[in-house]
């Protein structure tokens, strides 16, 4: 019973952080600067102003859609897998919970590896700044993920 609480605690966790990671603006920092996946916030006469981030070269649309399209998969995969766990606990025979748990948490944990990889690869390779906090929260979510799925699937057994 215990082991099946932390489960959840680490699950609705790891959704969160998703969550965060995919609509905080903190992908990308400068001083007066502040990037994530949807826009760009700069910094003027000490407010923040949004604006759409920069149609450049360097900013291709093509890796950028990519990156949204993942991060949002990454946490819609991860809220239907908290559902799903719930219904399995309930419906399936024991040696069968917590599969299709396990499936959903493993598409969550590659499509938050794309997101934050594509990002890695395509984004800021020559920017002056630092990655920010929701930058490393997807890979904190994606390590977690990770975590939650192998233990769904080490679950299934017992």
């Amino acid at each position: 019973m215990l082991i099946l609480i932390g489960l959840s605690i680490l699950h609705l966790a790891t959704i969160i952080l998703l969550l965060v990671a995919t609509i905080d603006n903190a992908w990308w920092v400068t001083e007066g600067m502040s990037t994530d996946v949807w826009a760009r916030w700069i910094l003027q006469n000490g407010a923040w102003n949004y604006t759409d981030l920069p149609d450049l070269p360097s900013y291709p649309s093509d890796y950028l859609q990519a990156v949204q399209a993942t991060s949002v998969l990454a946490c819609i995969f991860s809220i239907i897998g908290i559902f799903v766990f719930i219904a399995q606990l309930f419906t399936l025979p024991k040696g069968q919970r917590f599969t299709i748990s396990g499936v959903f948490q493993i598409l969550a944990c590659l499509f938050i590896m794309i997101a934050a990889s594509i990002y890695t690869d395509r984004f800021h390779i020559n920017d002056k700044g630092n990655y920010g906090h929701s930058y490393i929260l997807a890979w904190i979510a994606f390590g977690l993920t990770f975590i939650s799925s192998v233990v769904y699937f080490v679950l299934r057994k017992k």
